[in-house]
């Protein structure tokens, strides 16, 4: 089976079962989408979810949030991990997004970087999700997912994952792609023990050929 042929079983597979995905995190506007990303690194979007209410109702733009101190952003993130970084960020972030873009997201990875707290994969995800351009964000799960599938070869790194991806999807499907990704990876193909039996890829994954199956026969 060539790779096209993979990518097309696993987007044919998706379209399918999962014809809207889209991130969990919950999100009014840009600026919330920006602040809830950059405080789910390292924590379920579940807690993330569980603190933005408050914290969007005290700081509701970037205007305002550039305006708090460290400590005051801190108190309503506490029960994130990372709260004092993560604290800094979005206070320094916001300045900067204020000051510099207007209180607008910016619309390219260039420019997002500039701002505290953001990387490629967040960046990513903003574009993605915003703008709806063909940016694949690289997690834990898109990382494990597609490496087990097949759909990566060899890939060390999570640069070297989306390369790999945005190769073979469709870029209209990229925007999609990467959720489907997420949320198999969140619940059907868990990092310690996957639910292969609860999984319709199993006919094309590297992995449950190759190690399941192998295995049982």
């Amino acid at each position: 089976m060539t790779k096209e042929e993979l990518f097309s079983h696993v987007i044919a597979y998706f379209e399918a079962t999962m014809p809207v995905a889209e991130t969990e995190l919950q999100y009014r506007n840009a600026f919330e989408l920006l602040v809830s990303v950059i405080l789910s690194a390292q924590c379920t979007d579940k807690r993330v979810n569980m603190v933005t209410p408050a914290l969007f109702a005290k700081f509701p733009d970037a205007l305002s949030m550039s305006k708090a101190s460290i400590d005051e952003v801190r108190k309503y993130i506490k029960s994130i991990s990372y709260p004092n970084s993560k604290a800094e960020y979005l206070v320094k972030g916001s300045k900067i997004l204020f000051e510099k873009f207007n209180s607008k997201i910016p619309s390219t990875v260039e420019e997002l970087t500039t701002i505290p707290g953001v990387g490629r994969k967040t960046a990513n995800v903003l574009l993605s999700v915003i703008y709806n351009q063909p940016t694949m964000a690289v997690d834990t799960h898109v990382f494990r997912v597609a490496a087990r599938i097949g759909l990566t070869t060899n890939a060390k790194t999570p640069l070297q994952t989306e390369t790999q991806l945005v190769k073979y999807f469709p870029a209209e499907k990229i925007p999609l792609a990467h959720h489907w990704l997420i949320l198999h990876g969140r619940y059907v193909c868990l990092a310690r023990k996957p639910l292969c039996e609860k999984c319709g890829l199993t006919k094309w994954c590297k992995y449950y050929n190759q190690k399941i199956k192998a295995k049982n026969n």
